[in-house]
């Protein structure tokens, strides 16, 4: 029989180890950079002065400066979660909504995140799996909101695990 309390052999939880109102404040924090926004634009093929024009910004906007491109901190704000919630369990993401970017993110801030579960059910077609939604919120070194989203995920149930929920 599987240990009902052992993670993922990669760390992450499974579908029983969740509780609703659980609240992770993720150890991982990161710096971001002008590397990481010019190679993310690049890569993702997009232009925006925005994110990839110090003069641009400088004299054409009124942040002086490039904002983060708001993908990469949605990708950053989920991955930072992944360590400590989900590594090795998720089978697939289902979706994001509520996406909000409620103050701007610059080079050189420092990024933390938190994650809260806010609701959980076992999946109707397979009884292996289970979907849980999660608040990712991301902030910038003194506290700010610089993100935030509801993301619903198609995770494993624990190998040999039959509790209903």
């Amino acid at each position: 029989m599987a240990d009902m309390h052992a993670t993922h052999p990669r760390g992450g939880l499974y579908f029983e180890d969740f509780e609703v109102g659980r609240v992770f404040r993720h150890r991982l924090t990161r710096t971001v950079s002008q590397m990481d926004n010019l190679l993310f634009s690049s890569l993702t093929l997009n232009p925006q002065p925005l994110h990839i024009d110090a003069h641009f910004c400088a004299t054409e906007t009124e942040w002086g400066q490039p904002l983060m491109n708001s993908l990469f901190t949605l990708g950053l704000l989920i991955g930072i979660s992944v360590n400590d919630t989900t590594l090795g369990t998720t089978i697939a993401n289902l979706g994001m909504s509520e996406v909000k970017f409620p103050a701007p993110l610059f080079e050189g801030d420092t990024v933390s995140a938190t994650t809260e579960v806010t609701a959980k059910r076992a999946s109707k077609s397979r009884p292996d799996a289970g979907l849980i939604e999660f608040l990712h919120r991301a902030f910038k070194q003194d506290g700010t909101l610089v993100a935030e989203c509801r993301r619903t995920a198609f995770m494993r149930r624990r190998p040999l695990a039959t509790t209903a929920v």
